[in-house]
């Protein structure tokens, strides 16, 4: 492991979760030809599933990145023909529909790829009995925001969208069908391998000499990405499963977090607009507070921190701003 100490806590169930654990603490699983099973990513052309194959070849960690075309999620025989195919010890689901605003306007399109995607791979895996266990991704978002501390895994959620509404549903068929299953709750990426997070675009546009508006009633808990898979890949390696909350410790509005990434590469952060949300035509409904916490344990790094370590590997920003960030660590 690279990043974090165990977190590994609470008692260990059942024949079957115990050889799960095993096998992931392990990380290099044999298949019976002696070759290395691999971690498998779906989500391919994602932001988060290249960020975990990136953290897997770092921890020389065997590691396959598949695409829709190479397993379709939601359809069980494509599952269990990728499974038997790549003979993983695990599958880390990065894949599903993003699109918060246009789920408002293909319910079933999201439902398919956020929610009966990930219950089937629980289902396919949960069949392998011990041999893959599986890692999926959920959202700040299935909170309505009426609490004013950080959400942590045992507050009730109540999604306000139908995008939130997909994610709650598949944390709940995923841990049904695979109660050994590790569902992760974040919220906000940002990342320096990516130009179309929020705070790259907000750079971006300040980079051009224009100005950008931000909420500054919605609070968040902006999530690093390359701490989010690294973190990730140390929950499974410590055999932790059901509920997690991982994001980056502080929480801030829209508004403020652009503010803080102007000042940090030499922009005036007055050029940030902040505006209540009600003057962005979203057709997603957002909470209003969705900071998240962990009650299990704390183990990402703060958001200051994760904000420097942006500037410096941050690949789609001007190279003089990027160059006088650097310098400023």
């Amino acid at each position: 492991r690279l990043c974090y100490p165990p977190v590994a806590r609470h008692r260990r169930a059942p024949a079957e979760s115990a050889s799960e654990v095993t096998r992931a603490r392990v990380g290099v699983a044999r298949a019976s030809g002696g070759k290395r099973r691999p971690v498998l990513i779906t989500g391919a052309t994602g932001t988060l599933g290249r960020a975990l194959a990136r953290a897997c070849r770092a921890r020389g960690l065997a590691c396959e990145l598949l695409a829709r075309a190479e397993m379709d999620i939601a359809d069980a025989r494509s599952v269990a023909d990728a499974l038997d195919a790549y003979a993983p010890w695990v599958v880390v689901n990065a894949a599903g529909y993003v699109r918060v605003d246009d789920a408002e306007r293909e319910p079933e399109k999201c439902e398919r790829e956020n929610t009966a995607g990930a219950a089937t791979l629980a289902r396919e895996c949960a069949r392998r009995r011990g041999r893959v266990a599986l890692v999926t991704f959920s959202s700040d978002l299935v909170f309505d925001g009426e609490k004013r501390k950080p959400y942590v895994e045992t507050d009730a959620p109540a999604p306000l969208n139908v995008y939130g509404r997909t994610k709650l549903a598949a944390e709940r068929e995923v841990l049904r069908e695979m109660p050994t299953a590790l569902v992760v709750r974040t919220s906000a990426f940002f990342g320096p391998w990516d130009e179309y997070n929020f705070v790259t675009l907000a750079l971006q546009t300040l980079a051009r000499g224009e100005r950008f508006a931000a909420a500054d009633d919605e609070t968040v808990s902006p999530t690093y990405v390359p701490d989010l898979a690294h973190a990730t890949l140390d929950l499974l390696l410590d055999g932790e499963r059901g509920l997690w909350h991982l994001a980056n410790a502080g929480e801030t509005t829209w508004a403020e977090l652009a503010r803080r990434a102007a000042a940090l590469f030499g922009y005036d952060p007055r050029l940030i607009d902040a505006r209540p949300s009600r003057d962005f035509a979203r057709p997603a409904t957002r909470p209003r507070y969705t900071a998240l916490a962990s009650a299990r344990a704390s183990i990402m790094p703060t958001l200051e921190d994760a904000l420097r370590r942006y500037a410096r590997d941050c690949e789609h920003l001007p190279r003089a701003r990027a160059a006088a960030a650097r310098a400023g660590d």
